[in-house]
């Protein structure tokens, strides 16, 4: 298998990509997944960047649409391998188990589930060192480091923040596909979660009830609006939390999140981890 680094050389079988995979990591190079999905836009690119970012890497990104303007923006990136797949591809023999988050989903379940047994069908064929993928999926990024985990794959799961436009709408495909029109109610859901966040000196109840305010006065009605913790479970009375929304806009199904220091805040945060690493470092003196 002729290769050079950086020329998004394209693969489009599964045997290419087991193949890829196990010739790099005899190498002893990490082996960097991006799965990207349809299409290449600027928060594929800002996951693409953090790829390269493991020295010495190989970065495989996975995409299913096969538009040469998509491969020339991954080229450009320095991308190494491009594999071009569709679910005939991932399962020749037909899908015939899907990967089950435990507990309460926040999002609908059976997406969920379709985007994290893809994503873990993907790890599983590579076998990488390293996952990356962007924040804005916070709940399938913690779902798929969760099964990454659980069984025992051996990758590593990078979170990348979410890349903004400049109205504050969350970069992806599915915003990029809300009409003009409908622009300052797409714009409200980030609003929202910024205000929120802000409030987050003051604790839950007014994190919540801030971000719903900005929603009401713009006349947006959330499918939902959580306060989580970093985890997403229940939110802490203080520590880091997330803060998710979803809401249908124009006719498209946006969904958005912010991480939160919630009981502390944005201005008392630096303060907050000076005394935080003081406290540890009393607990390590009196353990010596």
């Amino acid at each position: 298998m002729s290769f050079s680094a950086g020329q998004a050389m394209r693969i489009d079988t599964l045997e290419r990509l087991t193949m890829v995979g196990s010739a790099f990591r005899k190498t002893g190079k990490p082996v960097v997944l991006v799965p990207l999905g349809n299409g290449v836009h600027a928060g594929h690119i800002a996951l693409v960047r953090a790829a390269k970012m493991v020295r010495g890497g190989v970065v495989v990104a996975a995409l299913r649409s096969t538009e040469e303007r998509d491969v020339q923006a991954l080229r450009a990136e320095g991308v190494d391998v491009v594999f071009h797949y569709s679910h005939e591809v991932l399962w020749p023999r037909g899908r015939r188990i899907v990967i089950e988050p435990a507990g309460d989903c926040i999002e609908p379940r059976e997406a969920l589930r379709e985007q994290l047994t893809e994503a873990v069908a993907l790890v599983g064929a590579l076998r990488p060192t390293h996952v990356v993928v962007g924040e804005k999926d916070y709940e399938l990024m913690l779902a798929l480091s969760h099964a990454i985990n659980d069984l025992h794959l051996g990758a590593r799961v990078q979170g990348v923040p979410t890349v903004r436009m400049p109205d504050g709408v969350a970069m992806s495909l599915r915003n990029v596909g809300v009409a003009e029109s409908a622009r300052e109610d797409a714009g409200a859901l980030s609003a929202a979660l910024t205000a929120g966040a802000y409030a987050a000196e003051a604790g839950a109840e007014k994190v919540v009830e801030t971000a719903r305010e900005v929603l009401a006065a713009s006349g947006v009605e959330p499918e939902y609006l959580e306060l989580r913790g970093r985890d997403l479970g229940p939110a802490p009375e203080e520590g880091d939390a997330r803060l998710l929304i979803a809401a249908t806009i124009g006719g498209v199904r946006l969904i958005d999140n912010v991480g939160l220091p919630l009981g502390i805040g944005f201005r008392n945060l630096e303060e907050h981890e000076a005394k935080a690493e003081l406290a540890r470092e009393r607990d390590r003196e009196n353990e010596g």
